[in-house]
């Protein structure tokens, strides 16, 4: 879209997220950045597979997995600095084979998270020189693929300070407060990176509910009056945003 044209002659941008785990009427802003740049990574361990009742005579995938996952865990721990953010997370596992035979192959997917460039390349390479040194101590090959997705959100400071100033006159907004980042990516980033602007959260739990699900729980749900709230959060910086700088 942005090569297509869809920023020209923007002169600032405003969006917002819906959060299921704030409460309805709360809008949280944050200066800097926000949420992280998503990355994934695909790996495949290539090993000889045979009966499980002769183990000794395969190159067992699944011990190799097993041993590469824990290895990986040592990234964030050890190479991070423990005032930085950063997370690596294996999320899908898979070595299909009947009880009595030992998998030659495993295919793990998994996910990372950071907010600084500079431990971004660093977790990437790490996580490849991780994997050949588990899969040469067992005599195995591997597959690694790295994607990297989103930047990372980073709102500018005049404009975050512009949507927490008018925030707590639009009708339907309670509490207007500065939100901790979150892990989670954005694509919004790539316009924040062309164009000035703030990107910020509505709370979409209602407070009836005896219980709220995260994003992408099977039970997600929200409080639709959210839906309202953030079009005249959004429709209100807008509308100010154009009357502060009309031609004279």
């Amino acid at each position: 879209m942005i090569n297509d044209g869809c920023l020209d002659g923007v002169d600032v941008i405003f969006g917002t997220h819906l959060q299921a785990q704030m409460p309805l009427g709360e809008i949280g802003y944050r200066s800097g950045p926000l949420q992280a740049a998503p990355d994934r990574f695909d790996i495949k361990i290539q090993g000889e597979g045979g009966h499980g009742a002769s183990p000794h005579e395969t190159k067992d995938s699944i011990l190799i997995a097993g041993q590469l996952i824990n290895n990986l865990q040592q990234i964030v721990s050890r190479k991070v600095d423990p005032l930085e953010s950063a997370v690596v997370s294996i999320c899908s596992i898979e070595a299909k084979n009947p009880y009595n035979v030992i998998a030659d192959t495993v295919n793990m997917t998994g996910t990372v998270r950071t907010f600084k460039e500079e431990i971004r390349n660093m977790i990437e390479a790490e996580i490849e020189r991780i994997i050949k040194g588990t899969c040469l101590v067992s005599d195995a090959s591997y597959e690694y693929d790295y994607v990297r997705g989103y930047p990372t959100t980073v709102n500018h400071q005049v404009e975050t300070a512009f949507v927490a100033a008018l925030a707590p006159d639009v009708p339907g907004v309670e509490i207007v407060k500065e939100t901790e980042p979150i892990m989670g990516g954005e694509d919004f980033s790539y316009y924040l990176q062309q164009v000035k602007g703030t990107f910020f959260f509505t709370g979409a739990r209602n407070p009836k509910w005896e219980k709220d699900y995260p994003h992408h729980h099977p039970k997600f749900d929200i409080d639709e009056q959210a839906l309202l709230i953030a079009a005249k959060v959004l429709g209100s910086a807008t509308l100010t945003y154009m009357e502060q700088n009309a031609e004279k």
